[in-house]
């Protein structure tokens, strides 16, 4: 049973998350809105490792085993000015957008194997990485024109 990869791919790859939201939100504290939301969804990501704690006890985890490619990166450094939170938006959505597929390969074998304590896992966390989703996705379109645009206006 390969279930034991994927426990342990989100398992790694929403502790990733978290630490990454924090990065971002230190990183970038002179915006206030990005250092409080990036602080509370940093803890949404925290509760997602705790949930899955007993899951991981029960089947495993087998990071060592993972293909290369099946990896999550977290931010090495934050950038500055405005490109860099728009670049640093973006990577976390990236890393958002691995762990929001990762629940839904877990939540299929949820339902395979008819594990409800997994399901109700991935169904809660899910809606929660949807939900840092959604967030990055209107603080990006909210970065984007001052980023690109806004300087080459005034100069």
């Amino acid at each position: 049973m390969h279930l034991a990869t994927y426990v342990g791919l989100q398992h790694a790859a929403s502790g990733t998350l978290a630490d990454a939201f924090r990065q971002v939100a230190d990183g970038h504290a002179d915006e206030p809105d990005v250092h409080s939301l990036c602080r509370t969804l940093a803890g949404m990501s925290d509760a997602h490792v705790h949930r899955l704690a007993p899951v991981a006890d029960r089947y495993g985890e087998q990071r060592e085993d993972e293909p290369e490619r099946l990896h999550a990166d977290g931010l090495s450094r934050t950038r500055s000015g405005g490109l860099g939170l728009l670049r640093d938006l973006q990577d976390l959505y990236t890393l958002a957008s691995f762990v929001d597929i990762t629940w839904t390969v877990l939540g299929q074998a949820a339902q395979g194997t008819r594990d409800r304590e997994l399901l109700d896992i991935v169904e809660t966390c899910e809606t929660d990485t949807q939900r840092q989703l959604r967030w990055l996705n209107t603080r990006i379109k909210q970065a984007a024109p001052q980023a690109l645009i806004a300087s080459a206006v005034a100069g």
